[in-house]
């Protein structure tokens, strides 16, 4: 109990922190952020999943990284967070290194992104459905 509201304490002064660029650029101050939103997502955490899992995705160093985020995310998605459902959704679509493009399961996850609301996945719902009529 007391475990858990230490980090969801800790993300949120983490989350706060992230927006002073100064502060970003230390690197014991990016490690300290790093481990809370690791922290958080680890416990299961869906808006720390993405949030986490969007950083390591897109600004992570090497493939580990970017494979953790894209696993962060894929949870996060399939727990109903629609920017996470609509990432997975564009990466499964543009395929991965060694990976094939996969626009079933863009369709899938872009269908749950539009579930939850997402204001573009309907329209890529469109556009993979006419690019497949074609």
């Amino acid at each position: 109990m007391f475990l858990r509201l230490k980090a969801r304490v800790g993300y949120w002064l983490a989350r706060r922190l992230f927006h002073w660029s100064w502060f970003v650029r230390q690197p014991r101050g990016w490690h300290w952020l790093e481990g809370q939103f690791a922290r958080m997502a680890n416990l299961g955490d869906v808006g720390a999943q993405s949030f986490y899992g969007h950083i390591l995705t897109f600004r992570g160093v090497g493939l580990g990284a970017r494979e953790e985020g894209v696993r962060l995310l894929r949870l996060a998605a399939l727990a109903g967070d629609g920017k996470a459902a609509y990432q997975i959704g564009v990466i499964s679509l543009a395929g991965a290194p060694g990976k094939a493009p996969d626009p079933i399961e863009a369709a899938r996850f872009w269908g749950i992104a539009a579930q939850a609301g997402h204001p573009l996945a309907p329209i890529k719902l469109k556009e993979l459905a006419s690019r497949r009529s074609m």
